[in-house]
This record gives C-alpha cells, structure tokens and sequence, in this order.
C-alpha cells in the first residue's frame, strides 16, 4: 500500500500513513486511527490535507530493457543500472 503524508490545520503536526490509493482521509481522528496514535489535546473533528510528496516511480517496462541508462563518464556503472546504485 502506499503511503501519504498528511498536515493537521489545528496542531500543525504531519503524520505518514498508508492506505489504499482511493481513500482519503479528512480528520484528525481518521488519521490518528490510522496511525495507531491517540488524538492528545487535538479535537478528533479538526481538517487534515494530504500534502503532495514527490516519489521515484521504477517502471516494469524499463527493468527488462537489457540497456542501462549513459553515464556521464561515458562507461557503464559497475551495477549495470547507472543512476540506480
């Protein structure tokens, strides 16, 4: 399951959960519940907003190519997966 960063408008805190790519999630609450933590002294009904987090994407199509990408010294990285090491 992947995994998203959420920012609490009331407390300020960001908290990682994982969850399906189709949920979301609104509250406080929902994401303490999530995170196996308890609220504290935030209300359970306060907003929370998924932040946008970059991520490195592998796709399958590119593993089995049989050519790594060039390297800028001209040679093949030791791994065979330049800029993967």
């Amino acid at each position: 399951m992947p995994t998203y960063d959420y920012r609490c408008d009331t407390n300020g805190q960001v908290l990682e959960v994982s969850h399906r790519m189709n949920e979301s999630l609104s509250t406080w609450g929902e994401l303490c519940e999530r995170a196996g933590i308890e609220p504290a002294d935030t209300p359970a009904d306060a907003p929370v907003h998924r932040l946008a987090t970059g991520g490195n994407v592998i796709s399958s199509s590119n593993l089995g190519s049989g050519t790594a990408p060039a390297c800028s010294t001209g040679a093949c990285c030791p791994s065979g997966m330049c800029g993967l090491d």
